[in-house]
């Protein structure tokens, strides 16, 4: 199995951040889980992927060519690709996962993090959505969702594809249910 995992590529202003998206890295390598995700290694990115790596984990960066130079590439990967753009990026992460977790980040985070939760809402894949909201990071984004159902905006019945963690193992006992859907 591989995550996709969506994440800064800063590390945020509480050192509660870098801590959690460590722990979530080793844990997830523990469980032998594999991670997709952008191939920096800076910011929260470079902590996932540096806590799995030293853990023994397998770990894919994929990074658009046009990031190289901004976001510093991870040369000590699993394997590295370098893609044309953030479409090819996006798409390519999207088929190498079993499941999706975003971790606080900005813009390119919540980017990735509503493509993937709308291609569950249309049917394009059935693979788990989740938010680990560390630290109340994502309490105003899930009030949102809320809203949103509230007022007709998405369908009551698509309120499950709404995944909130709060802890790496919650994350992992979410995981381990779609393994055992697997077998």
């Amino acid at each position: 199995m591989n995550v996709a995992i969506y994440c800064g590529s800063q590390t945020g202003k509480s050192p509660i951040y870098m801590e959690k998206a460590k722990e979530l890295g080793a844990q997830l390598a523990s469980a032998s889980i594999g991670i997709v995700y952008g191939g920096s290694n800076v910011g929260l990115m470079g902590a996932v992927a540096d806590a799995a790596l030293a853990n023994n984990g397998k770990v894919i960066g994929i990074m658009p060519e046009h990031l190289q130079k901004r976001e510093i590439a991870h040369l000590h990967l699993t394997e590295i690709h370098f893609v044309d753009s953030m479409h090819v990026r996006k798409k390519k992460m999207i088929d190498l996962s079993d499941a999706f977790i975003a971790l606080p980040g900005g813009c390119g985070t919540l980017d990735e993090y509503f493509e993937v939760f709308t291609w569950a809402q249309i049917g394009l894949h059935n693979n788990p959505v989740i938010l680990y909201n560390i630290n109340g990071f994502y309490d105003a984004l899930i009030l949102h969702f809320n809203k949103m159902i509230e007022e007709g905006f998405i369908r009551e019945e698509q309120r499950d594809i709404l995944q909130v963690a709060t802890s790496a193992e919650d994350i992992l006992d979410k995981l381990k249910k779609i393994l055992a859907k697997d077998k």
